[in-house]
């Protein structure tokens, strides 16, 4: 039976055949927001998620891999709040025995935390674990921080956010991640994508007062030893 899903919270949810969910009125402007959308059909076919953003312009079309026993990687379409206030997801009947995981990530979402792994993140510079559906948050203070994401498998794949911007980091890059990286509307101009052909990537990151959040966007299997360390720079010049 086909159900109307209230996702206002940007919630984890299960999308069947025929069902759709419907943020109303909930992105904000300046924010950039990624639905994540993972296949956990018991068969390896996959899905196809259409994503309504606005009256104006066609849905986007997001191909959910197919995986069996739930241990896919995510496909991810983002949006940006300035565009639009309101998103939904469908799954239509051309998908038999569909299901679908689901659920909106930003700086603000999801507001519903039930089924994510929603943790702080410290900032000490040690490697953490870097689970599926875990969320890490943390508020950087006005200085450089260094950063380090590992992996030692293939196309790991993570997401960073700050309120305006994402940044999709690949370690071990095999393949071009397009199939799995999709965008409503003008929300390409705030992502960033930054690869890697090695265990892992590293990069800088400047705190502003403001949340920082990274979000694991890849499967059970792959993210059992994936690990991410953030450190700040300011602490290693105060000791030389």
């Amino acid at each position: 039976m086909a159900n109307s899903i209230n996702w206002d919270s940007g919630q984890l949810i299960n999308l069947n055949v025929g069902d759709t969910a419907t943020c109303k009125g909930g992105l904000n402007v300046g924010q950039v927001y990624g639905l994540f959308f993972y296949n956990a059909a018991g068969n390896d076919a996959s899905t196809t998620v259409n994503v309504v953003w606005s009256n104006s312009n066609p849905p986007v079309m997001v191909n959910v891999p197919g995986t069996t026993m739930n241990q896919g990687l995510a496909a991810i379409c983002f949006v940006d709040g300035s565009q639009t206030n309101t998103v939904s997801a469908s799954v239509t009947h051309g998908n038999q025995g569909a299901n679908v995981q689901a659920f909106i990530c930003s700086v603000k979402m999801p507001v519903n935390t039930s089924g994510i792994q929603n943790t702080q993140l410290p900032l000490d510079g040690n490697q953490h674990p870097f689970h599926k559906f875990t969320r890490f948050y943390a508020v950087p203070a006005s200085h450089w921080y260094s950063a380090q994401i590992q992996s030692d498998v293939n196309q790991f794949i993570s997401v960073q956010f700050t309120e305006s911007k994402a940044n999709v980091y690949i370690v071990n890059k095999i393949v071009d991640p397009s199939n799995v990286i999709k965008y409503a509307g003008d929300a390409q101009d705030l992502v960033t994508v930054k690869t890697s052909d090695h265990q892992s990537i590293s990069f800088n990151l400047q705190g502003n007062g403001r949340q920082f959040v990274w979000m694991n966007a890849d499967s059970i299997q792959n993210s059992q030893d994936a690990t991410i360390a953030v450190q700040s720079l300011s602490n290693l010049f105060a000791t030389l």
